[in-house]
């Protein structure tokens, strides 16, 4: 039976995980920040010794943009030093590591969706933390699989949370929603159902995993309004931060060329996330 590490397992994408992999084919070992602190070496090198798991699945990142941004040392701490200690430690029992990633490591100014091998300018501090942690799974990992991923939603505070506290709250009546960037919103559940796929099987490098589509935060935030009947409940304003597009959809090239199942729509995947939940985060 293989063993699963899967650190940050109380995060959206580690949730779905632990709910969605078969205990009855995987020994799955869920830890998070408090049980294996992947920045600290000896933490990571000392629980790998013990467990010895076939599969490492990375979870964890420090993704709150603005943070990142004021707090540039905790950013690549995380996103950058974590994955190297992870990718040593794969290297060094033979483990396949599994490392998720995001659209930020590119500008954000292109007009079509970004393949697998269009070339990262991430411009801000999380997408550079977060592109230099793949440049460390990829020199230092023989056998790694780096998966990006956007706009990614599930149980816990991201923007499907934000829009539910709002419309539930009677003293919240508007809302601004920037109507200029774009992007495919992806449930922590369609993206860990690509990830199960990557574990048992002999594929490696990037793959970008989103649900299909894609529509502006503005769009995003009317659908989960509509899919809660609440559109009468809250008054979303579109604002335009810039006179840019800031466009980070990704394309499942990779996906498709090796024909794995991918995830359903984003309307779709919505619409299953709520009726799961019951519009309760």
């Amino acid at each position: 039976m293989e063993k699963i590490w899967i650190a940050g397992a109380k995060g959206h994408v580690g949730s779905a995980l632990c709910d969605l992999l078969d205990c009855r084919h995987y020994e799955i070992l869920p830890t998070d920040l408090e049980e294996v602190d992947i920045t600290d070496r000896e933490s990571v090198s000392n629980y790998v010794r013990v467990s010895r798991p076939d599969v490492l699945i990375n979870c964890v990142g420090f993704g709150d943009i603005a943070s990142c941004e004021a707090q540039p040392d905790k950013a690549y701490q995380v996103n950058t030093v974590g994955a190297r200690n992870l990718a040593v430690q794969a290297q060094a029992i033979g483990a396949k590591l599994i490392h998720l990633s995001t659209d930020d490591v590119f500008s954000h100014h292109a007009r079509q969706p970004y393949n697998e091998f269009e070339i990262p300018t991430p411009s801000t501090i999380y997408g550079k933390s977060k592109l230099a942690g793949e440049r460390f799974v990829q020199n230092l990992c023989t056998r790694h699989v780096i998966v990006r991923s956007s706009w990614v939603y599930g149980i816990g505070k991201d923007f499907v949370n934000t829009i539910l506290e709002a419309a539930n709250n009677p003293s919240v009546t508007s809302m601004e929603v920037a109507e200029n960037e774009f992007a495919s919103p992806t449930s922590a559940t369609e993206l860990a159902k690509v990830i199960e796929q990557l574990i048992d099987n002999d594929c490696l490098g990037i793959y970008h995993a989103v649900c299909g589509g894609f529509c502006s935060r503005f769009e995003f935030a009317q659908a989960i309004l509509k899919a809660i009947h609440a559109k009468d409940k809250l008054t979303l304003k579109p604002i335009s931060d810039s006179e840019t597009i800031n466009y980070s959809v990704l394309d499942n090239m990779m996906l498709r060329l090796e024909n794995f199942t991918q995830p359903i729509s984003w309307q779709q995947a919505l619409k299953d996330y709520i009726r799961t939940t019951g519009g309760n985060n």
